[in-house]
């Protein structure tokens, strides 16, 4: 049986069909939204230290690229703040349809950035912008995306569907990584002048798809229910941090662990094992691509886990992984083996992020009522993912730089984050197979 059929048993015929186009919608909507937040999280670690940062010292290079991956990262929140205010006002269609388009605007325009050889310190700082636009597109559109589904399924199948929306970053990220590995196949000077652009100016084809997509879907009962009922927030965020704080702060501490592997893992990893290993760019991108391919199956698998052992079970067990394999992390990369790194890679990403990622969508919603739930769930995810998915990158490129190349205190930092993560499950409630709110 696979996942489209398994979205409908117990409903009735007509409700599965609307139902499969909204799962699938989602998916799709969502992996042109992560496609184009993603190739910039590969060229930060191949591309940008080279072609937007002045040559001289690549450690400090390197260091400033991530700066500006970090900024993306910061930007979320605000995107989180604004679309989620207005989708629990006006809905959660129409946000869906402007965030798509800012996201595609702010990565067609990447390609067409000028180089630091060009124009100087403007080139970062037209780059910093665009990447700030791309965070804002994607703050507000993941909460959206994610409601879509959640509010639209039965609550025995929670944990799977709201985990398919998800589904939408391997995806997004494979095609990413496919545009990368072909482009990086051209010869150096090539693919440093021009090859690195094509992903980038691609990005406006697939945000037409999307943007066609997300016009045609409908609006959750749960919004109309609200609207109905005359029980619209009029300041959502207020809300939140004055009565519903408890549940915010849970589910940003859920997000820290899981998005700093998934920095660790899908992006630091790719200018650690390139810059100081030695390996090619074919090795890390091959390991990246392997990690996406098995997160389309894996993250529905621990979606549907979660409605059967729970949400709480499945988040100890991944926070109990990430502090584990911390350590051996850097130690198998440091074999230098293809095999091994391409092999980490994937069980780092795999079973430090997907677990946690897939999870988090459906549970991060059901922390909140339907009134409150696209501010609250989007801010909550966001916030986190700043403070650790941001920033974990670069504090990993300090350390490094600070302990004189050694990779224990990059280690640490995984397991802190770990620690926190478990510290914000034991206080979140249980809510695999329990209704909404």
């Amino acid at each position: 049986m696979t996942v489209a059929d398994d979205v409908t048993l117990n409903v009735a015929p007509d409700e599965a069909a609307s139902l499969r186009r909204i799962v699938w919608s989602s998916v799709i909507g969502t992996a042109v939204e992560w496609y184009d937040f993603l190739i910039y999280g590969t060229a930060t670690a191949l591309v940008f230290n080279k072609v937007f940062f002045a040559a001289g010292n690549p450690t400090l290079a390197t260091i400033a690229a991530f700066g500006t991956y970090a900024v993306g990262f910061l930007a979320r929140p605000l995107g989180a703040a604004i679309f989620g205010h207005y989708g629990d006002r006006v809905g959660r269609k129409a946000m869906l349809a402007i965030t798509i388009m800012v996201m595609g605007i702010g990565t067609f325009l990447i390609g067409l950035l000028p180089t630091y050889q060009q124009i100087g310190i403007a080139a970062p700082l037209l780059l910093i912008g665009l990447r700030f636009l791309q965070g804002i597109g994607l703050g507000g559109e993941w909460g959206g995306a994610v409601l879509m589904v959640v509010e639209n399924c039965p609550t025995h199948r929670r944990g799977l569907l709201g985990s398919m929306v998800q589904v939408g970053n391997p995806i997004g990220n494979l095609a990413a990584i496919g545009m990368f590995a072909m482009v990086a196949s051209l010869p150096e000077s090539d693919f440093m002048t021009y090859g690195w652009r094509i992903p980038f100016l691609l990005s406006v084809l697939l945000v037409g798809v999307g943007l066609y997509i997300r016009l045609n879907m409908e609006e959750t009962a749960a919004f109309r229910q609200v609207q109905a009922k005359k029980e619209v927030a009029s300041l959502p965020l207020v809300e939140i941090f004055k009565h519903h704080r408890k549940p915010f702060f849970t589910a940003v501490g859920l997000k820290i662990s899981e998005i700093a592997y998934a920095s660790i893992g899908g992006v630091f990893v790719m200018s650690y094992a390139t810059a100081n290993l030695g390996l090619s760019r074919a090795v890390v991108l091959n390991g990246a691509f392997a990690a996406s391919l098995v997160a389309l199956f894996a993250i529905p698998l621990f979606g549907w886990l979660s409605d059967i052992v729970g949400r709480k079970t499945m988040f100890y067990a991944s926070c109990a992984f990430s502090a584990l394999f911390a350590f051996p992390l850097f130690w198998l990369l440091d074999t230098r083996d293809p095999t091994i790194v391409v092999g980490t890679i994937v069980v780092a990403i795999t079973f430090g992020q997907m677990v946690m990622f897939g999870i988090g969508a459906p549970w991060y919603s059901e922390l909140f009522s339907a009134r409150l739930r696209y501010s609250g769930a989007s801010l909550g995810f966001q916030i986190g993912a700043a403070i650790s998915g941001g920033l974990t990158p670069l504090v990993a490129a300090s350390l490094m730089a600070w302990s004189g190349g050694a990779t224990w205190p990059v280690s640490l930092l995984l397991v802190a984050c770990a620690a926190v993560t478990a510290t914000a499950t034991k206080f979140a409630p249980e809510m695999a197979n329990k209704e909404l709110t």
